[in-house]
C-alpha cells in the first residue's frame, strides 16, 4: 500500500490481511471484510486464531469468504514503534495542575518524536482512518469485489462510516456495530462517554440489587465504590502487587461491563474492598492491568480527533462536569483519549458530521446499555446518515450486539446475506448476561 496516497507512486508498505474461505463454496455469497476496533486490534489475529472465529455464526461463513487486516500501524502492517522506555514514563492520566499538564504535553511531544524515528518507512505521520479507507478500497478491488460488504465493530465502525462517505456507491451491505460518532467535540465527546459508563456501572448496581448471585447483594454498592475510589485517592488500593489509582481502577470496572461480566466484577469489587494497601489482588481475564508495549495507536486516535484544552484550568473544568454526569465513573478511560493527544499538531482526519449520499442501505447496531459507545452515539450517526442508514436497537448490556443476542445476530447475518434491511425502529430484546 502507499504509505501517503496523495503520493500513490512513493513509498510504500505491506498491509496484512487473513481469510477463512467460506465452509459452503456452492452457497458462497462473497467476500465479508471485518473490521477491527481499537484503534489497535488486530485483524489477522482475529481470523488467524480459530476461537476468534466464533465471533461470526456458523451460517455466516457457510456464505462468505471472512477476511480481515491489520490496520496500517497496527500488528503486522507496519507497526508505529516506540521505546519501551519512553512509553513507560508516562504521566498519570488524571492532571491536576499547571505544572502536570505542561508536563504531560512535554512527554506527548518527545514520545512522538521518538515514535516517528522508530517506525518505518515513514508511515507514522499516515495512520488516521481516512488513510485506512483508500487502504480498505484497495482490499475490495484485490478481493474481486465489485461492492463492498464490510462488518465495522466499535472503532471499526469509523472506517465503515468514512467509507460509505468516500464511497457510497461501492457499498453492498454495511454493519456498523456500537457506533462510533465522529463529530463530537471535546465537550461532547467526553460527557458521552461519561454519561454511557456511568449507565452500565448503574445496570450492573441494579443486577446486585436484584440477583442472590452477585457477591456484594445486600450491600450498599455505591458506598463501597466510593470508599475504593477514595482508597484510591490516597494511594491505599492495590492490585497485582501495585498501586491502583482511581483512573486505573476505573478502567478496570469499565473492561468488566464490556460483555458484561457482572459476577466477576462483583467479586473483584469484594475482593478489593477487603483488601489492606498492599495486598495482591488478582484481577481475572479483561481485568488485567495495561502491559508497556512497543506499539502505541494512541497516534490513530490522534490523527483522528481534535480533542483540544487549553489549559490546566480548562482541563479541570472539564473534569468537573464530567463528575456531575458520572458521580460514581467519573475518570472515565475517554480521559486517557484527551490527556494522550496534548500537544498534538491538527489532526488529519479531524471530526465533521458525515455526508453520506445516495449509498446502499447501512445497518447500524447498538445496544442501550454500552459502556464505550452509547446509545447516543448510534442515534447520532443515524440521524447524520438519514435515508442512508437504519438502527437496529439491543436492548441489553455489553459493547457489542453480535455476540450479546441470538436475534441481533440474525438480524445482521440476515442483512449481510440476503441484503434484508430491518424495519426502522426494529430492537431485540434483552439477554440478561449469567456471568
Amino acid at each position: 500500500m502507499p504509505v501517503d496516497w496523495r503520493e500513490p507512486e512513493g513509498e510504500r508498505f505491506d498491509l496484512r490481511l487473513a481469510r477463512r474461505k467460506a465452509t459452503d463454496s456452492g452457497a458462497r455469497v462473497g467476500s465479508m471484510v471485518f473490521g477491527p476496533g481499537g484503534p489497535g486490534d488486530s485483524g489477522v489475529d482475529r481470523i488467524v486464531a480459530k476461537g476468534n472465529m466464533s465471533r461470526f455464526s456458523d451460517h455466516l461463513r457457510s456464505r462468505f469468504d471472512i477476511v480481515s487486516f491489520d490496520p496500517r500501524g497496527v500488528g503486522t502492517s507496519n507497526p508505529i514503534r516506540c521505546s519501551h522506555e519512553r512509553l513507560g514514563r508516562r504521566p498519570s492520566t488524571v492532571i491536576k495542575s499547571q505544572a502536570e499538564f505542561d508536563a504531560t504535553v512535554t512527554y506527548n511531544l518527545d514520545l512522538r518524536a521518538d515514535c516517528r524515528r522508530n517506525t518505518e518507512k515513514g508511515l507514522f505521520g499516515h495512520v488516521d482512518s481516512l488513510s485506512m479507507v483508500k487502504d480498505l478500497d484497495a482490499i475490495r478491488a484485490a478481493l474481486g469485489e465489485k461492492s463492498l460488504t464490510f462488518h465495522g465493530s466499535s472503532y471499526g465502525t469509523l472506517l465503515g462510516e468514512q467509507y460509505a462517505e468516500q464511497y457510497p456507491k461501492r457499498v453492498r451491505a454495511l454493519v456498523l456495530e456500537s457506533v462510533v460518532d465522529h463529530s463530537l467535540g471535546t465537550r461532547e465527546f467526553l460527557a458521552t462517554q461519561a454519561a454511557t459508563l456511568q449507565d452500565s456501572f448503574d445496570e450492573f448496581v441494579a443486577w446486585c440489587e436484584r440477583a442472590k448471585g452477585c457477591a456484594l447483594h445486600g450491600s450498599d454498592v455505591r458506598a463501597l465504590w466510593a470508599d475504593l475510589l477514595d482508597r484510591a485517592e490516597h494511594g491505599e488500593l492495590s492490585a497485582n502487587g501495585r498501586a491502583l489509582a482511581p483512573f486505573d481502577l476505573n478502567v478496570q470496572v469499565m473492561k468488566l461491563l464490556y460483555d458484561p461480566e457482572w459476577a466477576r466484577l462483583g467479586e473483584f469489587l469484594r475482593g478489593l474492598s477487603g483488601s489492606k494497601a498492599k495486598d495482591p489482588v488478582s484481577i481475572r481475564a479483561e481485568g488485567k492491568p495495561e502491559p508497556v508495549l512497543e506499539a502505541n495507536p494512541f497516534e490513530i486516535f490522534c490523527q483522528d480527533w481534535s480533542l483540544p484544552v487549553r489549559n490546566y484550568q480548562d482541563y479541570a473544568q472539564q473534569l468537573r462536569r464530567v463528575a456531575r454526569i458520572a458521580p460514581d465513573m467519573r475518570y472515565p478511560r475517554a480521559l486517557m483519549s484527551v490527556s494522550a493527544c496534548l500537544g498534538a499538531p491538527e489532526p488529519a482526519n479531524p471530526q465533521h458530521r458525515l455526508k453520506v449520499r445516495n449509498s446502499s442501505p447501512i445497518l447500524l447496531t447498538n445496544s442501550v446499555h454500552d459502556p464505550a459507545s452509547g446509545y447516543t452515539w448510534a442515534t447520532g450517526v443515524a440521524e447524520q446518515l438519514g435515508r442512508n442508514g437504519v438502527l437496529h436497537t439491543y436492548e441489553g448490556w455489553g459493547h457489542g450486539t453480535y455476540s450479546s443476542s441470538p436475534c441481533a445476530r440474525k438480524t445482521i447475518d440476515d442483512y449481510l446475506i440476503s441484503l434484508r434491511v430491518p424495519a426502522r425502529g426494529t430492537r431485540c430484546p434483552a439477554v440478561e448476561p449469567t456471568g
